[in-house]
């Protein structure tokens, strides 16, 4: 049977630390908080004050509760006020020698059968146990912010850690309201091993010039359904404890360069900008500490200022294809308002896509989101082909074809013969160099990469691709287009993966390294993303949706191009597609469909 945890230490009442003691105290555990000094303390109390009158004012804590979890903490200066606790958890800042010096003196103060964790997110707990004479006895409990909101808590044992503490700390842990997941003493723990290399990519990326902070921000958001784009993200956490957890990350976990501080991160630490905590970061805010975002030098222009510059009037539209992106991609023309000419190879094909399209714009209407006058214009507008001469008067093409460079070669060297000139030729490639497509016309300035995500009617976010010879003329038409689509257009340039899958493959690879390495489970991984970081979806659960041979065939593009050790495909997800494991469209990927 489990112990029973009457009264619990917490030592540190920053923002984790005070939302540690609410999470205790919100469920019956008396809590005896602790700070270094007086001034400490009260700034501790008024954080939790401050959370828990939101949370009244919300109305997800009535003012008796409130008052009766306040009445649960014993605020305290110096750690002999641990004395007769049963679990003390540390949350003071990340530096090794200071954890340590707080476990030997929290070794002496407290009583001998007490449990001493660390909330530490990134250090390694064996090195904080042996500060101890009770190594066994040390475990780490890692919270993640805001403590009281967030669901997940990881369960980090060393290898001297005794079973019998683990299963208490679980059992409390479910007592809380929490789901733990529980893992063994590695850099990064599961959800910051896989967040943090994606965080720092992001910043190269930015750094590098390729997009602007708000672009890759946005792709994030809208193109993977995540909470928060990375740079907003780094903002939030604090540019000094990314930088000191990515550090760590790199000195324990093998110096993957991917963990390397992206040099703009030091140089952001070491000129105050911090984030939201100090007032500016990657972006700036209203004040210190407020979320509020304010514009600065580096905001863009508003959208109708950018798109005057030269963007070219397009009332005509050709789309080259007859899969579901091409589907897609005709009805949000047509229902956007332009003459669209639907181009397959033969009648049978475009008697498939026209019949795709009206299915698809009749659920509109089922659903009430398109009235049947709306949807007879959109058909109206729409007319099927089977040659490409008919797009002689077209002034914008959109090629949707099978993802081989020869073959969308050849088609726009055709297009090149055909096309009026002054026509944008776009490729809606999700991983070819859009270069290569445009150098086989005699027009590349006009060639633009026009990525949209599947399914295109739905999904909000399209990647506008420059090539070194796309011309800013072109550039802004395709901004403009997707502008009147209603879509958010984000601007990159030409490299493998562009913005998202640039950004998202090298962390579904690296959840699948650490699943190679039996680190842990699919599902646990899978649980700390989703409930640790709000992902909609876990790792391996996309995988399985996306596809794993989509994923490698993605992967390899990414290191054959780039060449960072650190993106080359892990050996597991290259023996699951050799054996035709590919996710749910074979019945099996990582985990088996055909029983669900």
């Amino acid at each position: 049977m489990a112990r029973e945890f009457t009264r619990v230490g917490v030592v540190g009442l920053g923002t984790m630390g005070a939302g540690i003691v609410e999470v205790f105290a919100r469920n019956g555990v008396d809590v005896t908080a602790v700070e270094i000094s007086d001034a400490a303390l009260e700034r501790g109390r008024v954080t939790l004050t401050g959370s828990t009158d939101r949370a009244v004012a919300k109305g997800k804590l009535a003012e008796a509760e409130r008052d009766a979890l306040l009445a649960r903490v014993d605020f305290r200066v110096g750690l002999d006020a641990l004395h007769d606790v049963d679990l003390v958890i540390e949350a003071v800042p990340e530096h090794l020698d200071l954890k340590q010096r707080i476990f030997a003196e929290l070794d002496r103060v407290c009583k001998p059968e007490a449990i001493l964790a660390t909330n530490t997110s990134s250090l390694s707990v064996t090195e904080i146990s042996v500060a101890t004479t009770r190594p066994n006895q040390v475990i780490g409990i890692h919270f993640f912010n805001p403590a009281p909101v967030m669901k997940l808590v990881e369960v980090v044992r060393t290898v001297v850690t005794s079973a019998d503490v683990v299963a208490d700390v679980e059992a409390l842990c479910e007592r809380l309201g929490k789901v733990d997941v529980t893992i063994s003493d590695r850099a990064g723990f599961i959800a910051n091993a896989l967040l943090f290399g994606y965080l720092n990519h992001a910043v190269g990326m930015f750094e590098a010039r390729y997009a602007t902070r708000e672009d890759i921000d946005a792709a994030m958001k809208l193109g993977c359904g995540l909470p928060m784009g990375p740079l907003a993200l780094m903002d939030l956490i604090g540019l000094d404890t990314a930088y000191e957890i990515l550090d760590t990350m790199y000195r324990r976990g093998g110096r993957d360069r991917r963990h390397a501080p992206a040099p703009l991160l030091k140089q952001m630490v070491t000129a105050g900008l911090l984030g939201r905590k100090s007032g500016r970061g990657f972006y700036t805010y209203e004040r210190p500490g407020s979320p509020k975002v304010v514009p600065d030098e580096y905001t863009p222009l508003a959208a109708d200022a950018a798109l005057a510059d030269g963007a070219r009037a397009i009332a005509k539209v050709g789309v080259v294809g007859s899969g579901t992106m091409a589907t897609g991609i005709i009805e949000v023309f047509a229902k956007a308002g332009y003459e669209v000419i639907s181009v397959t190879r033969g009648a049978e094909k475009s008697a498939k896509v026209c019949e795709a399209v009206k299915t698809s714009l009749n659920k509109g209407v089922v659903r009430g989101k398109l009235s049947e006058t709306d949807r007879d214009d959109a058909l109206g507008r729409i007319t099927w082909s089977a040659t490409l001469e008919h797009l002689a008067d077209v002034d914008l093409v959109v090629e949707a074809v099978i993802e081989e460079l020869s073959v969308k070669k050849a088609l726009f060297a055709s297009l090149d013969e055909i096309c009026k000139p002054g026509v944008v030729l776009a490729t809606t490639t999700s991983s070819l160099p859009v270069i290569d497509v445009a150098m086989a016309t005699q027009r590349p300035a006009d060639v633009v990469g026009l990525h949209f995500f599947n399914p295109a009617p739905i999904m909000p976010l399209v990647e506008i691709v420059q090539t070194i010879r796309t011309s800013a003329e072109t550039s802004a038409t395709a901004r403009a287009v997707c502008a009147k689509l209603g879509k958010t257009g984000v601007v990159c340039g030409d490299r493998s993966g562009f913005i998202v899958n640039a950004l998202l493959f090298p962390y579904l690879n690296d959840a699948v390294k650490m699943l190679e390495a039996s680190y842990s489970t699919a599902d646990d991984i899978d649980y700390a993303m989703k409930l640790g970081c709000g992902y909609p979806m876990g790792p391996f659960e996309l995988l399985d949706v996306v596809g794993l041979d989509v994923s490698l065939a993605i992967q390899r593009e990414l290191y054959l191009e780039l060449r960072e050790p650190g993106f080359a495909p892990a050996p597991l997800l290259e023996h699951l597609v050799t054996a035709g494991y590919l996710g749910r469209k074979s019945g099996r990927g990582f985990r088996d469909h055909t029983r669900r």
